[in-house]
């Protein structure tokens, strides 16, 4: 009895998080921690960005966005492949909503105060998907 109560004290957190369907939301927010987690720190700061985009884009409370994200990281984590990400969403958003997308991921590299080059490399995988050109993606850096 004892071992089954620390075995379900001792499980891993992410064993509570269910992975979520591909969907354009869930896809969003995948891209959205992989940029954030492509120069290799995972920082607050970008955490707390994708929470609130998360919230403003799905009119979601503070719990739920975390919920989300939660279940965004392990889409991230399941999906290697960025353009398969960007591709679940480019089928299901029309070309005005991609803009608001790519301003979201750009404030997600912003959000640490610092641009790294890998962090660039996912925007520019994720906006090619869509069709978008170089420098309209950077026209929504600002």
């Amino acid at each position: 009895m004892f071992e089954r109560i620390l075995a379900l004290l001792c499980a891993p957190a992410a064993d509570f998080t269910r992975m979520p369907e591909a969907d354009a939301r869930h896809a969003l927010g995948a891209l959205l921690v992989r940029v954030a987690k492509a120069d290799g720190a995972y920082l607050f700061q970008e955490i707390e960005e994708i929470d609130h985009l998360l919230a403003d884009l799905y009119n979601l409370n503070a719990v739920e966005a975390a919920r989300m994200r939660a279940e965004c990281e392990k889409l991230e984590a399941a999906m290697p492949d960025t353009s398969e990400l960007a591709h679940i969403l480019s089928c299901k958003v029309t070309s005005g909503e991609r803009d608001g997308l790519v301003s979201a991921l750009w404030k997600v590299v912003d959000s640490d105060g610092q641009r790294h080059d890998a962090e660039i490399q996912v925007v520019a995988i994720a906006t090619q998907t869509f069709g978008m050109s170089p420098e309209s993606a950077a026209a929504l850096r600002a």
